[in-house]
């Protein structure tokens, strides 16, 4: 099936099968490994991207449905010589060991604070109609979805919140 993306601001053209998945075709078909096959299941979020600003599990998604969105991997994040805040903030803070799951807890953390900025509440939110105070309670709520086997979340934690003060200047 010929798919047309647009992936860390480049216009893609995929001629896959139409049951690949968007993990599979950033990885295997655009050659973009900095996204994470973990689980396979939605279960670990090692696979996390942004879609029009989104987080999503890339392995529970086919990349046909993405026709004419906005895909964000890791790669597009920042480069080597211009690190986001997220991604210096991990390096700063060691919010990782083996880092297999860094890409995916950067596109991740990245999404929760844009949905923290816009108001958005979470199961832990004390204030429904308040901007949600960024407490480690409110990141670790947020950030559930994204599993560290090697469990660095405290320094996870810490550098998410170092990039919000970044971010508020």
């Amino acid at each position: 099936m010929k798919t047309e993306l647009t992936v860390n601001g480049r216009r893609e053209r995929l001629d896959a099968d139409a049951r690949t998945t968007l993990l599979d075709a950033l990885r295997v078909h655009l050659e973009l490994t900095g996204t994470k096959k973990g689980c396979d299941h939605g279960q670990c979020g090692a696979c996390t991207v942004l879609v029009n600003g989104r987080r999503i599990n890339s392995c529970l998604s086919l990349a046909c449905m993405h026709e004419g969105d906005e895909i964000v991997t890791i790669e597009g994040l920042g480069e080597p010589d211009r690190l986001s805040d997220l991604q210096q903030a991990f390096l700063s803070h060691d919010g990782f060991q083996c880092g297999f799951c860094t890409p995916g807890q950067i596109c991740s953390a990245t999404a929760m604070l844009s949905e923290i900025e816009a108001g958005w509440p979470s199961h832990v939110s004390d204030d429904l109609d308040r901007t949600p105070e960024l407490s480690s309670t409110e990141i670790s709520e947020r950030m559930s979805g994204n599993i560290c086997r090697c469990s660095a979340y405290p320094n996870i934690v810490e550098a998410i919140k170092e990039a919000a003060d970044r971010r508020r200047g």
